[in-house]
């Protein structure tokens, strides 16, 4: 019996007792490869004795001090670290406690922003189909993960989406890569004007899709003509990067590869590691100024933004990424990772599409190669997945409604940056006896 009300309330969950480097060990003894990262988040793996250390020197000597009355030294260290490091032009940074905070807070940044420079009539967001920003309410109307929004969508503001860049799904035959970003853009910019390019605050997106298209990735050029069009416009353009950041994709921020620069940034997950609850928004100085030029005051907050204990581990968790080089290591291993998975499901029958960056991977199944046709969602394959792969002792990130919300299927990995090349291939070979098992599950193979 228990008495937390879990995320299924039909599902008996195992009880995890303790974690080292990358696996997770629960009560009856077994151990799991956590090559998920939980969900992203785990990027140093569990139990690194230098996050430790950090977290227990923060606790000897202040856990807490609510914001309205102090900064923290450790706060102000680890602003300073992630500003230095930042895009261009980020100057400052707002800490909360998480991905769905640092959108919500975020959006609301961006609107008092308008409201500060005299646009107060500015009021209609944009972002993407099948993106996902977070499950509070302003975050579920941002994102467009059907079966996450449904029960809510009376509650949710108004929102407006135009097509997410899904190569597999969404590039025309004979459309090149390019001409498929320009026509991305070129939606984008009709959406704008269809509601007056006055009235928009902002075009928000995730930099490398996550959860619910599984690590789907931009055309060359696409960001690049984004941000001229909200240039253009006077359109603020945020980027959520609380899942592909922070080193996922094989630079600290995953925009650096587009070559584009936001004026604001969401990061979480790889943030603090999983060590504390963490996320912030990452400013560019020239709204910060109108804030502080107008009000003087940012109408917002949250009891533990900018928590001393989550601020040192966030900051240890950065500092070891920097002195071990971890960058280049995901790098190196992510290369290593799609060696693996091509070698094992280039193939498969079922595998219809491998996309992803660095140790950020997305494996789309599919009941037919040929014509991309989904398998069933009343198989609800994704939850067959994630049974046999905990079978394995494996830990993935399956997902369902790939294709629409409803309809397909996908897996994401997200592993560790510190995995080594055994790590990785013990993953992709539990992972394929556990595919193998749940595709024979549903006769997908008849």
């Amino acid at each position: 019996m228990t008495n937390i009300f879990h995320r299924s309330l039909a599902h008996d969950y195992p009880t995890a007792v303790s974690g080292q480097g990358i696996v997770i060990r629960d009560s009856e003894g077994r151990d799991y490869i956590d090559a998920s990262g939980g969900a992203a988040v785990s990027c140093l793996g569990h139990s690194h004795p230098d996050v430790l250390k950090a977290m227990h020197a923060q606790l000897d000597s202040l856990a807490y001090a609510h914001t309205s009355f102090f900064t923290t030294q450790v706060a102000e260290d680890l602003a300073a670290m992630l500003v230095e490091d930042a895009p261009a032009g980020m100057s400052h940074v707002y800490f909360l406690s998480g991905g769905s905070e640092a959108i919500e807070t975020a959006l609301k940044m961006a609107r008092q922003y308008f409201v500060e420079i005299g646009q107060p009539q500015r009021r209609h967001f944009i972002a993407r189909r099948q993106s996902y920003h977070g499950n509070t309410l302003g975050a579920l109307a941002i994102g467009h993960n059907a079966a996450r929004r449904i029960q809510y969508a009376p509650l949710l503001i108004e929102t407006h989406h135009v097509s997410a860049p899904f190569d597999y799904r969404g590039r025309a035959p004979g459309e090149t890569p390019e001409a498929y970003g320009e026509r991305l853009a070129a939606e984008l910019e009709a959406e704008i004007a269809r509601l007056g390019p006055d009235s928009v605050i902002a075009f928000i997106a995730e930099t490398v899709g996550g959860a619910t298209a599984g690590a789907i990735t931009a055309p060359p050029g696409y960001f690049r003509a984004v941000r001229e069009i909200c240039d253009r416009h006077g359109i603020l353009l945020i980027l959520d990067e609380v899942m592909c950041g922070m080193g996922r994709t094989g630079t600290l921020h995953a925009c650096e590869q587009e070559g584009v620069v936001p004026d604001l940034l969401t990061i979480a997950k790889g943030l603090g590691g999983g060590y504390q609850p963490i996320g912030a928004v990452l400013a560019q100085g020239r709204l910060v100024d109108a804030f502080r030029q107008g009000s003087g005051l940012f109408q917002h907050g949250h009891t533990y933004l900018g928590h001393a204990v989550a601020c040192a581990a966030a900051l240890a968790v950065q500092r070891v990424i920097q002195r071990d080089g971890l960058l280049a290591q995901v790098c190196a291993r992510g290369q290593q990772l799609q060696g693996l998975l091509q070698q094992a499901f280039a193939d498969h029958p079922h595998v219809g599409d491998l996309r992803g960056r660095g140790l950020f991977w997305g494996i789309e199944l599919v009941a037919d190669r040929a014509s991309k046709q989904w398998i069933d969602p009343a198989h609800k394959l994704h939850v067959r997945i994630k049974r046999e792969a905990m079978a394995e002792g494996l830990m993935i990130y399956p997902m369902g409604g790939t294709v629409d919300g409803t309809c397909g299927d996908h897996i994401l990995l997200a592993p560790p940056f510190i995995s080594t090349p055994d790590d990785l291939a013990q993953i992709v070979e539990r992972l394929k006896r556990a595919l193998n098992r749940s595709l024979a599950a549903v006769s997908v193979y008849s």
